[in-house]
């Protein structure tokens, strides 16, 4: 296949029982009519976006979608990750109420990873569940944060603190949408792709590293390619774990420390991927410290990251004690157990725990991380 032409729609599924679902990767998913059969029956369909995407597609989606549903209503939330909370959730509510939308009404995500979360967890909660449908703009959305029934908004002491397990009705990555994407954004999605090589299939990750270029050119073959894949390993450790009681934790590789940076900063101030990024680089340099990967391992992992345009030095939290703010930071993490911070650590290449580690081992880490 020529790198530019457009591959043809791929399909990975989520087992989840009667929750199960398809994801579809492929060009001209989001104008072609066919994407939305066999959707739930409704009268109305409501696009949830926020104000940089909705500009962009939101009249495109409504045009798809008039066909299927008698009302077809937008709400455009402000952009950002500073704006993934209660007053911008009333929005969505303050919206389904006001046109007396009822339990049949199917809401469509239309946007990154903050509006997918968001419009996920407004449709677990109005009228105690509504379908949705995960329409994501941004690679990371694609990639991680549409795909597994995550939904949840941000609160100011920790991320992602109140939110619910609600599964979309299909999640659509249409790749065209991908290439109006600040470059910015497509680093922070490519974070999240590197991830899954780390944590369950090396071949992967020797495969990024051998078309790094073309993601970077957003060459569709290439990206259809990363997204399917990244999807396929998120499926199934989704299908063995939904509810994160065990092994979907390893999905978090790097997010202990990317979620400190990103709440001590203040949100918005680094990018989720960018967080991730730098995170898993201070993961892997604590693996080594506890013996479990060697240095060359540590240095193949943070000369990619840097290669795909990401951080990988951390940002200093406090100016007297910036290990011991991380720390704080991450007590409250959700995957802390009774004050107890638990890591996901790279056991071999390829395989991953999540376990605790030393406060003062963390601490060097930190401090050797970031300047």
């Amino acid at each position: 296949m020529h790198a530019n032409s457009s591959p043809a729609t791929q399909q990975v599924r989520i087992d989840l029982g009667d929750r199960s679902y398809p994801i579809s990767i492929g060009s001209g998913l989001l104008g072609d009519p066919a994407t939305y059969q066999n959707l739930p029956a409704a009268s109305t369909a409501l696009i949830v976006s926020n104000d940089t995407v909705a500009p962009l597609y939101a009249e495109l989606l409504r045009t798809a979608l008039q066909p299927h549903y008698k009302r077809v209503l937008l709400v455009a939330l402000p952009d950002g990750e500073v704006h993934k909370d209660w007053p911008t959730l009333q929005l969505i509510f303050d919206a389904l109420l006001g046109n007396g939308c009822d339990r049949k009404t199917v809401l469509f995500a239309l946007g990154g990873g903050v509006v997918g979360d968001m419009t996920g967890f407004a449709a677990a909660c109005y009228m105690r569940g509504v379908p949705f449908v995960q329409m994501p703009t941004t690679l990371l959305a694609q990639v991680d944060s549409s795909v597994g029934g995550k939904t949840a908004i941000n609160h100011p002491l920790g991320k992602n603190m109140v939110g619910a397990f609600y599964q979309p009705e299909r999640v659509l990555c249409d790749l065209d949408v991908l290439q109006t994407l600040p470059p910015r954004e497509l680093s922070a999605g490519l974070a999240e792709i590197i991830k899954y090589g780390p944590i369950a299939d090396m071949a992967f990750l020797d495969w990024i590293e051998d078309n790094i270029d073309a993601l970077l050119a957003r060459e569709p073959a290439a990206l259809a390619h990363a997204i399917r894949r990244s999807c396929e390993i998120k499926a199934e450790v989704v299908g063995q774990d939904e509810r994160e009681n065990g092994l979907r934790a390893i999905l978090n590789f790097g997010h202990t420390f990317g979620h400190a940076i990103e709440s001590g900063l203040g949100y918005g101030r680094w990018l989720h991927g960018e967080g991730v990024g730098c995170g898993m680089v201070m993961a892997a340099r604590l693996s080594q410290r506890l013996g479990l990967v060697d240095g060359a391992f540590v240095d193949r992992l943070r000369t990619l990251i840097q290669r795909a345009g990401l951080p990988v030095t951390g940002p200093r939290l406090s100016p007297a004690d910036s290990a011991g703010r991380y720390l704080e930071l991450m007590r409250v993490d959700k995957k802390a157990e009774a004050g107890e911070i638990k890591f996901v650590l790279i056991v071999a290449p390829g395989r991953a725990v999540v376990r605790s580690a030393p406060d003062a081992l963390v601490r060097e880490v930190i401090d050797a991380s970031c300047d």
